[in-house]
């Protein structure tokens, strides 16, 4: 039996959600475009769309599940929600770093945070960092903190020279 997400993230795109997700979806391996839904003639009026240009797409990152909504330019995002991509290596920091910065805002980049190229706001975390803020030594934790806070992308051994003092 298939379970059913509860909750599903949905993103408010001018009109470039198709493209928001294959974008996406060729930064994460198991991802993948589940449906696309188009405008029809119905309530044009309102969402001034023209018949068959896309309204939603279904998507899964990770197994996430997620929608793009083409709504128009009346909502634009910001950093008030972000997403947290999880990272066992710097390896993994450093993809996820690259490519969700192409093209994006490098004056938002900061702490591991990073806005892309159609303004989404993501942390790219690894593992270790939260391990080591959270040490009871605060001491150890502190130090990491300080060094996070001079870093835009977040670099591993960074973080590990400042824990080790």
């Amino acid at each position: 039996m298939q379970v059913i997400q509860k909750i599903t993230p949905c993103l408010w795109f001018d009109d470039q959600a198709e493209q928001a997700v294959e974008f996406y979806t060729a930064i994460f391996r198991n991802s993948r475009i589940v449906e696309v839904a188009r405008y029809g003639e119905a309530g044009r009026e309102i969402h001034g769309k023209p018949a068959g240009t896309v309204m939603t797409v279904a998507f899964e990152l990770e197994g996430q599940a997620f929608t793009a909504l083409n709504g128009g330019p009346m909502f634009k995002f910001n950093e008030a929600i972000s997403f947290q991509v999880s990272c066992k290596t710097q390896e993994e920091v450093d993809h996820y770093w690259e490519k969700l910065s192409a093209g994006g805002d490098e004056q938002a980049q900061q702490c591991g945070w990073l806005k892309d190229k159609y303004g989404v706001s993501w942390q790219i975390v690894p593992g270790v960092l939260v391990e080591m803020i959270t040490d009871p030594d605060s001491a150890k934790s502190q130090r990491v903190m300080a060094a996070m806070l001079q870093m835009k992308k977040i670099d591993i051994d960074g973080l590990r020279r400042a824990y080790a003092g």
